[in-house]
Parts: structure tokens; sequence; C-alpha cells
């Protein structure tokens, strides 16, 4: 199995997401299946089908919270040394040379992505064409809207 790459932080996003489902939906889904069972014929119980398919909800996500836990491969970025080079995990401010509106960027895994909030997948087109680059480069990305070119303001592995 390969390993992919997530974030310190990712990783402790999805440690606590899985500790909420175990420790906390998972109990409380199974009191609403035992409540609903109390109710009689479980064939016309809506509220039984109802707390069955949630059931089946929680345990798939904890079962894919699990298998990306197992699969990855923990990158903390603050214990490296800071060689000036986006590297994955490193923040990134830019400055598109067009339109001079600058940009923050942090390089993550596939799931912790969140353009809108500055988090962009190590595989995007951006982060591509970033990694490997140092302050006061100016790349070239291919976006939807044809070539854009930025140049690097700063790069901190915080």
């Amino acid at each position: 199995m390969s390993r992919v790459p997530i974030t310190k932080h990712g990783e402790e996003k999805l440690r606590e997401e899985l500790r909420v489902l175990k420790s906390e939906a998972r109990p409380r889904v199974i009191a609403s299946i035992a409540e609903a069972r109390a109710h009689g014929d479980l064939r016309e119980n809506a509220e039984y089908h109802a707390a069955k398919e949630q059931q089946g909800f929680i345990e798939g996500r904890i079962g894919e919270i699990e298998g990306k836990l197992s699969a990855a491969q923990v990158i903390d970025i603050t214990k490296m040394e800071n060689t000036g080079k986006v590297i994955f995990g490193a923040t990134v401010k830019l400055v598109d040379t067009e339109s001079e509106d600058e940009r923050t960027y942090r390089i993550v895994g596939d799931d912790e992505a969140d353009s809108k909030n500055g988090l962009i997948s190590y595989n995007s087109p951006i982060a591509r064409a970033l990694i490997g680059k140092v302050a006061g480069d100016v790349v070239l990305v291919a976006a939807p809207g044809g070539q854009r070119e930025f140049e690097i303001l700063s790069v901190e592995y915080i």
C-alpha cells in the first residue's frame, strides 16, 4: 500500500473526528436503534430505519478514516529544516504579477484541501508549480482561464 502524505494538523483533525464518531455518535445511534425497536413492528418504523441508515453512515466513515490513517505518512513541517524551498506543508505567500493580488496557500494532502481557506492539495496545478521553488521565483500556472504568473513572496514552515 502506498503512503499518502498528510500534515500533522490533518492527522489530528481525522483522529478527533474518529474519536467523536466512536465515543459519541456510535453510542447515540445504538441507543436510538434500541429505542425504535421498543416501539414495535420494525417494518413500518421510520425511526428504526433512519437510525439504521445513520449507523451505516457512521460505520462507513469510521472505516474510511481508519483506512486513511493507516495509509498516512504524517509530515510535521515544523520539525523540518527551513531551506526556503516550497515543500509539502509549507505556507506560501504569492502575488499575481498581472493583477497584483496577494494570496497565501498552504500545501496539504488531498483530503485536507480547502481552497476557500487557503489549503491546496499537493496535486493541484499551482502546488505542483510551486514545489521546489524559493522566495523571489516566478512561476507559471496553467489555470482554467489560461496561464497565470505568480511571484513567490515568502515561504514559511509553520
